[in-house]
């Protein structure tokens, strides 16, 4: 591969997890009796996993509850997990241009593993356990000419790093916020990213 990769967000850019996160954050309070406010839940999508557990628990109970998560979300996101309008064409185009095509996500590796399985994407590189900052720290690490993300977390990455900020309406999030947090442009769906990517290419 030569130039520089393209990075691109998994939950809500890439794939539909939705279904399989929420559910396994219900079979997280049956099993553990605390009563999690899912609307809550829902608009922080995004988060790393137990980020959003210090919200419902003590600093010594996460550990464990991550894992009965976990358990639940592995075998849900093998049947739950649905790839987004245009993430196939995506990484097509970007690897079609010569450039690697890296995932960097807020999941843990073992929760990364069936959405791939599922949804049959198959990126270069994938890098795990990152959220906000460290997403930055990975983009400029690998030199990426640009990020792709549906939150404002994502684009204010993108913007750390100095690259393009590529922001999609797919998720929680609309246009507003992700234009407010500085995306350089903003695309209701992936399926119109290989023709922005296209002219992306041609300017730089």
């Amino acid at each position: 591969m030569v130039g520089r990769p393209v990075g691109f967000d998994l939950d809500l850019t890439l794939i539909d997890s939705r279904a399989s996160i929420l559910d396994s954050f219900r079979a997280v309070a049956t099993g553990t009796g605390v009563a999690l406010n899912i609307d809550e839940i829902e608009a922080r999508l995004g988060l790393k996993l137990e980020d959003e557990l210090a919200y419902w628990f003590d600093a010594t109970e996460i550990g464990h509850t991550a894992s009965l998560y976990r358990r639940h979300y592995v075998e849900l996101a093998r049947t739950s997990t649905a790839v987004m309008p245009g993430a196939h064409e995506s990484l097509a185009a970007v690897a079609k241009s010569g450039m690697e095509t890296v995932i960097i996500t807020a999941k843990h590796e073992l929760s990364v593993a069936p959405c791939l399985a599922a949804t049959g994407l198959t990126p270069d590189r994938v890098f795990t356990l990152a959220h906000g900052p460290e997403k930055a720290t990975i983009l400029r690490r690998i030199s990426a000419s640009l990020y792709v993300g549906d939150t404002p977390a994502d684009v204010q990455a993108a913007c750390d790093a100095g690259i393009a900020a590529v922001g999609v309406t797919t998720g929680s999030f609309d246009a507003d916020s992700l234009a407010d947090a500085g995306a350089d442009v903003i695309l209701e769906t992936l399926e119109d990213f290989p023709a922005w990517y296209t002219a992306f290419r041609a300017k730089t």
